[in-house]
Order: structure tokens, then sequence, then C-alpha cells
């Protein structure tokens, strides 16, 4: 063993010699080999047997990932079973994100449905009431696209200043995933919609009977009865065995656990589309059917959560951009809070309704840095700053907060949630 251990030195010795013209110029790379057991030891897991394929007959990450969670605060909400946990946007890259990371939002826990007894009623104002089993969904022409899922009040607690430090928890009320499931509008056709028929109400089947009024146009349009997330079952916690997905719409009115769908010709004004899901103006009175999601966009890293590590020199940008009106054709972003904007780099599918990566790289000096980012869609919608949203709406809302948020790197590479005017 003590000669297999020289003869790995001295050849990663002449490796290390042999690239080092590649890096420089460059602030990044590995140091010298010499003197790191980490290159030049042959690890523990070089030396054994691991297990074998069916130790894990499902698969989870490795225990070094741990960290890697969803997140909740705690005095957000009253009760765990009527609350919130945050995607960890910092630890993730790309545009999909893993089943076990998607938020959660849920007003009475999380519903467990045995599919054998899952039923989706559609009644009201159409030709023949349906009902459909999980067998029944199963057999119509099915689709898969990947669209965000954001809740109105994600980034709701910094209208008033910035208050929450990390972009888990101010922007972590979002998901990105391929959805597979049926049209809505094959089931809505089977049914035969009336001629006053203008709404539907889908109903969840958790205690708290989620309900939200949809226009028949949206319904009909590019809603999915989904039933599978990323090539596998809905998870509980989104709504297994089907969900209503309403691309571009703010989350609460993509009804988990779905059981039924009436046909109206007004909207029935529930409890979360009056006193919840509704913008308070400064003068007191609401904004209402403010369903789609504005663009908007924030860095990832460097964040509060994930600070720099390595110091001055090269460093690399990233965030994700969305617009629920379509795709994301511009990100600028700047590193010394407005004075000067660089467009960024955006890497990947550029999907209609969907998550989109950027990423911008730079040399930093070591000094303080403002990081901002700022989206624009395909509609020609600019990412609007904080200020400019409460001269328009004032403080007063919790939801639909898609302002420009900022960062602050201090020498050490930590960052902070702050505001520049």
């Amino acid at each position: 063993m003590a000669d297999l251990k020289q003869n790995r030195r001295n050849f990663l010795k002449g490796t290390a010699l042999a690239g080092g013209a590649l890096l420089a110029g460059r602030a990044t790379g590995a140091a010298a080999a010499e003197g790191d057991p980490a290159i030049l030891d042959i690890q523990p897991w070089a030396q054994q047997l691991g297990e074998g394929v069916d130790a894990r007959p499902y698969g989870y990450p490795s225990p070094h990932e741990k960290h890697v969670v969803r997140r909740s605060v705690e005095w957000l909400t009253a009760d765990p079973v009527s609350s919130v946990n945050f995607t960890p946007l910092h630890e993730l890259d790309g545009i999909i994100t893993p089943n076990g990371l998607c938020f959660e939002r849920h007003h009475a826990g999380i519903a467990e449905v045995e599919p054998s007894k899952f039923r989706l009623m559609i009644n009201g104002l159409v030709d023949k009431p349906l009902v459909f089993t999980m067998e029944d969904l199963k057999r119509y022409p099915r689709v898969n696209k990947m669209f965000f899922l954001e809740c109105a009040a994600n980034s709701g607690m910094e209208w008033r200043g910035s208050q929450l430090n990390g972009c888990q928890y101010t922007h972590g009320m979002i998901h990105n995933v391929m959805y597979t499931g049926v049209p809505l509008k094959y089931l809505l056709e089977e049914a035969g919609l009336k001629t006053n028929a203008k709404w539907i109400m889908p109903e969840g089947a958790d205690a708290s009977a989620m309900t939200r009024s949809i226009p028949v146009f949206k319904a009909l349009d590019d809603c999915i009865v989904a039933f599978m997330m990323n090539g596998e079952a809905l998870r509980p916690e989104q709504g297994y065995p089907a969900r209503l997905v309403v691309p571009g719409w703010e989350g609460n009115m993509w009804v988990k656990w779905l059981r039924r769908i009436e046909v109206g010709d007004e909207p029935w004004h529930h409890r979360e589309e009056t006193s919840k899901y509704t913008d308070l103006m400064e003068n007191g009175k609401a904004r209402r059917f403010t369903w789609e999601m504005d663009a908007k966009s924030v860095i990832t890293n460097p964040s509060p959560q994930a600070p720099i590590p390595h110091g001055k020199g090269h460093t690399i940008l990233s965030g994700v951009a969305w617009s629920g009106r379509g795709t994301i054709t511009h990100v600028d972003v700047t590193i010394d809070g407005g004075k000067n904007w660089h467009a960024a780099r955006i890497d990947g599918p550029s999907l209609d309704k969907s998550m989109h990566r950027f990423y911008y790289e730079f040399d930093w000096d070591g000094k303080p840095l403002l990081l901002q980012s700022r989206a624009v869609d395909s509609t020609g919608y600019i990412q609007p700053t904080k200020d400019a949203l409460r001269a328009v709406r004032g403080e007063n809302s919790i939801y639909h907060n898609n302002g420009i948020q900022t960062w602050y790197v201090n020498a050490n590479g930590e960052a902070e949630n702050v505001e520049v005017s």
C-alpha cells in the first residue's frame, strides 16, 4: 500500500505541474496537490465495497446534503397544519425543483387520500354531470408541461421593508416541475358546458374544502388535472392523487386533492377570494381577481444563506426568473445597487410560464456589493422596484410583491437582506 500511495503522489505531482498553465489567469481551480491528503491519499470509499442495488429501493440524497431541506418560519402562521414551508432556492441550480423540496402550503394539513376511493365530480351548468375515478382520468390523452407554481404571498413579508434574511424565506414559496395529466378542457367537453357557463369552482378533498372561482376561458385554455410531477406520482403534500394546475396564476387556485368542479355563471366569492387573496390597497379598498403572477426574479447565490466562500476573485452569480404571462426574454443584474446594469446569461430551457436560470460572472475585488436582478418577460413587462410598487399600492398588501430584491454583500462575502432607494 505504501508503494501505491507513493506512485499516486508522484503521478499527481506531475499532472498538477502540467495543468498549472491552464489555471493561470483564472482565480479558480484547485491548489497544487502537494501536501493535500484529500487528493494524494486513497480515501476509505475507494478501499471497500459499497452497498448493492437492493439497499436503496427508493433513492434519497447523500447524507452530506441533509441540510438541503424545506424550512418554515415559526411565527408566520398560527399552526403548522395551516402554514407554509419554503423551497431552499439557494441550494438548487437549473430550473427543476426536486419533488422532496417543493414548497408546501396547507390550510388543513396534508390529506392522505386513498386512490381507489378518489372521485372527481363535474356538476353545475353542464349537460351531463360526471364522476371520474383515477383509472378514468388516465384513459384520456395526457400532456407533459413544465410550470412554476408561486404562492401569491411569496415575498409578502417584504412589503413594508426588508425582513426575512434569506432567499429561501423571501422567495421560496415557489417550485417548478414537470406536470403530467389531462387537459381540463377534455373533461369539461365530455360533461358539456351550457351556454351560460362562465366560471368553474374547483374544490379540494382536504378538511378545509379549499375552493376558488376560475373563469371558464382559463379552464379551457391550459389548465390540467395532474396526477404526476417530475415523472412520478404527486407527493401527498402536493395533492396526491390529483390536483389542478393553473399555469401562471397564483398558487392558491391550484386546488390540491381535487374532488369536485362545479360550473356556474358567476364567481362564488368564497373565503379565499374575498377576505383572503385580494390585494389590500392603501385606501382600504382591495384589488380582486389579480390572478396572474407578474415577472419576477431573485439572485439565489450569493445571498444571505449562501455567502461567497472563496474571497475575492472569479465569482459566479446565479438566480431564477419567471413570469405568469410567458417567457423571460432578458435578465439584467447589478452589483452596485443599480448604478450599472449588466446582461445576465440565461441558460437552459426557456419555457412558457416556467422558471428560467440566469448567471453572471465577474471578478470580485473584495469590496462590498449591492446585488439586484431585473427580469423582462415576453410581453415587454419589466420587473419594478419595491418603491414603484408601493407608490401605486401602498404597504397594506401581503400579495403579489414582485419588486426587485437587494442583497448587501460585505467584504467577508456575507450577505444580508437590505433595500436601497
